[in-house]
């Protein structure tokens, strides 16, 4: 069984291309399949699902799933998402299912990357102070406040 490619949006190849590093360029990530899955999980953390509508036919092409360092970061996003464990049979049907809402994250977390990166000149520190602030919010959040019983 040929297991399904993940396709990346053709409006959002660009970004893409240029938050990989390659050919003298200074991107965050090495790889196209590791900033696919970080947008994944970008898309997914914010509950941000986009339809993949125009895929890139060309540079940077689908992704194969063998290139993912953890492919089963598929698996795990597409069961968390439909809360299914009939997701993670192992037939073409639910490969290309689990493929879908995987692609639907990753424009998720691509538009959420473009809006984050838009005018940065530096995308890896850009980034790093997005996920920094992400974490001091939630670190915020989760602290325990005797005031509220004032």
């Amino acid at each position: 069984m040929a297991l399904a490619r993940v396709h990346i949006s053709e409006d959002k190849a660009e970004l893409v291309r240029n938050l990989r590093s390659s050919d003298g360029a200074i991107g965050p990530f090495r790889a196209y399949a590791d900033i696919v899955t970080f947008a994944a999980v970008l898309g997914f953390h914010n509950s941000r699902q986009v339809a993949l509508g125009n895929y890139s036919r060309k540079d940077p092409d689908a992704v194969l799933q063998e290139q993912f360092r953890s492919a089963e970061i598929i698996k795990l996003i597409a069961l968390a998402h439909t809360q299914d464990p009939e997701i993670l049979c192992d037939d073409e049907v639910h490969d290309y299912i689990r493929v879908e809402i995987f692609e639907q994250y990753v424009n998720g977390g691509l538009e959420i990357l473009a809006a984050e990166l838009s005018g940065s000149v530096d995308y890896s520190d850009q980034i790093l102070l997005m996920l920094k602030l992400k974490k001091q919010t939630q670190q915020a959040s989760t602290d325990f406040d005797l005031s509220k019983f004032l």
